[in-house]
């Protein structure tokens, strides 16, 4: 991705320098290098890198995960304020897999109802913010906060039944992120 802004970089600045329009150049140039910094900590790791690797950069995990595979999931997430949880997958070699931000929509969506236990989704979305009981629904409900195309604070939430199946998921808007909700009169 780096490579690509830099060639867009040159190709702007050889533009704008045959324009004559040099702080053109410069502010776009600048824009460049301010986007490349905002590379998310999934997307700064390739396949077939050393597991090492992501250690390194991201620090150790809060939370690990036997896969089926024989491989393990290595998670950092930033709850309970953060909306963010990155998993890398490593194989049985100690080999990157796949590294994700696994709180967002097409990743919930993935939870199969009356399929999945309270183990799948601890070991597809690591543990809840939040956790609580509904007696007269015989729920256990998991929450997460998540951010929903980068613009909505937003809560994901399984529930469970007292056999720890999943029984329905519910997103709702955030109350955290709530403007009527903040004032303290």
């Amino acid at each position: 991705m780096l490579t690509r802004l830099t060639s867009a970089f040159a190709s702007t600045v050889a533009s704008a320098r045959r324009r004559g329009n040099l702080r053109r150049a410069a502010l776009a140039g600048l824009g460049a290098l301010l986007l490349a910094g905002c590379a998310q900590p999934w997307q700064q790791f390739q396949q077939g890198e050393d597991e090492s690797t992501i250690v390194a950069k991201l620090g150790t995990p809060r939370e690990v995960y036997d896969l089926p595979n024989g491989g393990k999931r290595l998670m950092w997430p930033t709850q309970p304020m953060g909306e963010t949880t990155t998993a890398a997958d490593i194989d049985g070699s100690g080999k990157i897999v796949s590294v994700r931000q696994v709180l967002q929509p097409n990743e919930f969506y993935k939870a199969d109802i009356g399929k999945w236990t309270k183990s799948d989704v601890l070991v597809n979305f690591g543990r809840p913010e939040e956790t609580s009981y509904y007696p007269l629904m015989k729920r256990e409900v998991w929450t997460y906060r998540y951010l929903e195309d980068n613009v909505w604070y937003m809560m994901y939430s399984f529930y469970f039944d007292d056999q720890g199946i999943l029984r329905t998921t519910q997103k709702s808007p955030d109350p955290l992120h709530d403007p009527d909700r903040r004032s303290f009169f």
